[in-house]
């Protein structure tokens, strides 16, 4: 019998649970299933009886006999009381259930939501199997066990006797009811952040009271406030945190010095980005001998100053992360400690947490050392400013630098490169996405977007905070045993100390597949056949993309093929990176994760036996949850900027792009340059009728024939720009070197409805009679 795939597998067992819940007075028997499902061969009866068996073990079904099987106790619960898991809102008229990685999310139409919105935790029961398109069971919410949002952010409009605020959030799909006693000193337009009172029902919509004004809808502030609000990140800290932070002293303690190893007199500097505040990092240098020199990797001590039990500390663990919107910072640590006491700024002493390694030129640790330090940085380069010096010759070396500082970058961004070749050698991921920046002025207008270059210099800190990071996860991971134990300890991995990983699992193989599959509709072949071959295919179609139109898609959705990386206290390793064993140790002033790292690493080197792997991977979980929610506010305050900084562009400007999706109501376009995406849609396109054919990821034209598929090189001009939905419309003005201008000899063809049926989607259409005018049917 054939092998059957992964997701043939996962149908093949819902079909057996739907089947069993027809069974409650007795149990089923494989005479059963094989008359139900019409299996007959031996083949068939042996490849059933695995599938039984992993139900089996997977806790959904019993065994109460030899050949016998219901429901298990859990399962029969679950069916009674309501499969429990969280509502994501997706469209106006219908959303999804998410309650396990290994199931279907069971689709729910809004009129069978019962009250809940998005993010709530739901019970639900199943209506239906898989009759709707894409498989996913149907269900309706029996009750709402936690709400996700007590608060929403929102534009408001006042009127005589009540007010109505719009959500921001594309996810909540009705308006929220404000009496008028409850509008607190909102104007119509404002943005306000509203606390609910009353839930929306079938028979009600929601009402709420508005708790705070951020201001004007438009104004800079403002709409970094809500897209913060929006995510339901702090943006002020507590006074008693400030209050705590502002008490603690700047000098260092002479005791305090004495307790670590004083690199003040070493070689020392910093390498962040020019506009940077907070200096997590800084590398020192020493020449040891011709072939060997020592490198430390020097992390400000948050540690020392975030003390378990202070209100810093709950803080700290509140927040998880820095939040890096387009035009500002939002700190996890109060100014006074992410600016002063713990940024490694130079000419002052600092008190850090060091990983020092003797290296030969080859990029080899020789030897490793793990403490707390003191050191004093020479220098503070911004990125542009080291790449010049590594780009210098020794008789032009830029203005504040020196020759020692010169030979130091040098050697050091040669390293970088043989531990980088060797990195990719062993199966890393060559993905080399470029970020976003603006040009802004004094009020957050955006005058200008590109996209930022990582250059060598860039790269050079990275490999070093990369071999720290490995590094400590090894130490901690191997530090307690022996080399002649270290074998059977790799087997039995529950021996080793509890240490808080950054773990990134291997792509889940569907995903992969359907992956390969659209990259060979556009002519690359990836070979999935190991994680090596993977790993070596990726890397070779982002080569070959490099400088082409494709470049930025296919990276983009190449990125999304693979798994999350998150915080986890299982040494699961890092696939992207191709390390065993990873950590977070080199950020702590905007990490949480890494301050607990920093913690958890000292305790060891003190002999202290094993941390509660419970305790820590909760922590973990809620520090994956919030740079979850970070990264989702930092893409909205892009978007909202991307926006902006068009709807101030001429409408007659014509754009270069590429098209970076194809759906079947439009065709998605990036504008080049600007990492802005907008959308044509197919009724604005004049000049024929475009059938989609998803297969191939195209339209095409139902009398011209033109084709326009995704990658393919366009170009736009702007309708409308919406920065409430953060959202643009396109015109297309050329496509593969053809006009779509003034194409249908000014008639505009008039769109039909788009059929619904199998296969490519086309717009039906009667031909048209004298005058031009079509009937639509």
């Amino acid at each position: 019998m054939a092998r059957k795939k992964k997701s043939e597998i996962t149908k093949q067992k819902d079909a057996i649970l739907g089947f069993m819940r027809q069974f409650d007075q007795r149990p089923v028997t494989f005479t059963d299933y094989y008359n139900q499902f019409d299996i007959y061969t031996d083949q068939d009866k042996m490849f059933f009886k695995l599938i039984i068996e992993e139900l089996e073990d997977e806790g959904k079904i019993s065994r109460i006999a030899r050949g016998k099987f219901t429901l298990s106790d859990a399962k029969k619960k679950n069916e009674a009381n309501g499969i429990i898991g969280v509502l994501d809102h997706v469209n106006p008229k219908f959303g999804f259930v998410r309650y396990d990685d290994g199931e279907k999310d069971i689709f729910i139409e809004s009129e069978n939501l019962n009250g809940a919105i998005h993010g709530d935790t739901v019970s639900v029961v199943i209506t239906g199997r898989g009759s709707r398109k894409g498989g996913n069971p149907e269900g309706k919410v029996i009750g709402i066990e936690k709400r996700g949002k007590s608060e929403i952010v929102g534009k408001i409009k006042v009127y005589d006797n009540y007010a109505i605020v719009k959500p921001d959030n594309k996810n909540f799909h009705e308006d929220v009811f404000i009496a008028k006693t409850s509008i607190f000193h909102a104007e119509t337009n404002d943005l306000v952040i509203v606390k609910i009172v009353e839930y929306p029902s079938s028979f009600q919509q929601a009402t709420g009271k508005v708790i705070e004004v951020l201001g004007q809808s438009g104004d800079n502030d403002a709409e970094m406030h809500a897209i913060m609000a929006e995510f339901g990140l702090p943006i002020k800290f507590p006074e008693e945190v400030e209050t705590l932070a502002a008490a603690i002293p700047i000098e260092i303690e002479e005791e305090e010095i004495k307790k670590r190893r004083d690199m003040r007199d070493t070689l020392t500097f910093t390498v962040d980005p020019h506009d940077a505040k907070d200096f997590d990092d800084a590398l020192s240098y020493k020449k040891i001998d011709e072939n060997t020199f020592e490198i430390g990797i020097h992390i400000a001590d948050v540690s020392h100053y975030v003390r378990p039990g202070t209100v810093l500390e709950e803080e700290a663990f509140k927040r998880a992360t820095s939040v890096y919107l387009v035009d500002r910072t939002i700190p996890m640590l109060p100014e006074k400690l992410s600016n002063n006491l713990c940024s490694l700024r130079p000419n002052e002493d600092k008190l850090v947490f060091s990983a020092v390694f003797e290296m030969d030129l080859n990029g080899t640790v020789k030897k490793e050392w793990f403490g707390r330090c003191i050191i004093h940085s020479d220098k503070r380069y911004a990125y542009e400013q080291a790449q010049d010096v590594i780009e210098s010759d020794e008789n032009n070396i830029p203005e504040g630098s020196n020759a020692e500082l010169r030979d130091c970058l040098i050697l050091l961004n040669n390293t970088a490169k043989k531990l980088r070749k060797e990195r990719f050698k062993k199966g890393a991921f060559n993905f080399e996405t470029n970020e976003v920046k603006f040009e802004l002025d004094e009020n957050g207008k955006p005058l200008g977007v590109y996209q930022k270059v990582r250059k060598d210099a860039h790269k050079l800190i990275e490999e070093f905070m990369l071999l720290a990071n490995k590094k400590v996860a090894e130490f901690v991971f191997w530090g307690k045993f022996s080399a002649k134990v270290k074998a059977e300890v790799k087997k039995n991995e529950e021996k080793t100390p509890t240490m808080v990983y950054r773990v990134h699992e291997p792509p889940n193989p569907e995903k992969v597949s359907t992956f390969t599959a659209f990259a060979g509709k556009l002519g690359f072949k990836i070979n999935s056949n190991s994680q090596d071959a993977l790993s070596n295919s990726l890397n070779n179609l982002m080569a070959e993309i490099e400088g082409t139109p494709m470049q930025s898609v296919l990276e983009s959705l190449a990125i999304r093929t693979m798994s999350k990386a998150k915080y986890s206290t299982s040494p699961q390793g890092h696939f992207g990176l191709a390390f065993e064993h990873y950590s977070h140790f080199t950020s702590p002033i905007r990490r949480y994760p890494d301050v607990m790292a920093h913690r958890m690493l000292q305790h060891y080197l003190d002999n202290g036996a094993s941390l509660s792997k419970d305790d820590y991977e909760s922590k973990c979980k809620h520090s994956s949850d919030q740079e979850k929610l970070a990264a989702e506010a930092e893409r909205a305050s892009i978007k909202y900027k991307q926006v902006e900084f068009m709807s101030y562009q001429d409408r007659n400007v014509v754009f270069e792009g590429v098209v970076t999706g194809v759906t079947d109501f439009g065709i998605f376009v990036e504008v080049a340059g600007t990492g802005c995406e907008g959308m044509v849609r197919l009724a604005d396109l004049n000049d024929d009728y475009y059938d989609y054919d998803p297969e191939n990821y195209r339209v095409t034209g139902q009398r011209n024939g033109r084709v326009i598929g995704f990658g393919d090189a366009v170009k736009v001009s702007i309708m409308s720009t919406d920065l409430e939905k953060r959202s643009m419309d396109l015109e297309l003005v050329e496509a593969g070197g053809k006009s779509f201008l003034n194409t249908s000899g000014g008639k505009k063809f008039s769109k039909g409805r788009s059929s619904r049926g199998g296969g490519s989607k086309s717009r039906k259409v009667i031909p048209p009679r004298k005058g031009g005018k079509r009937r639509k049917r």
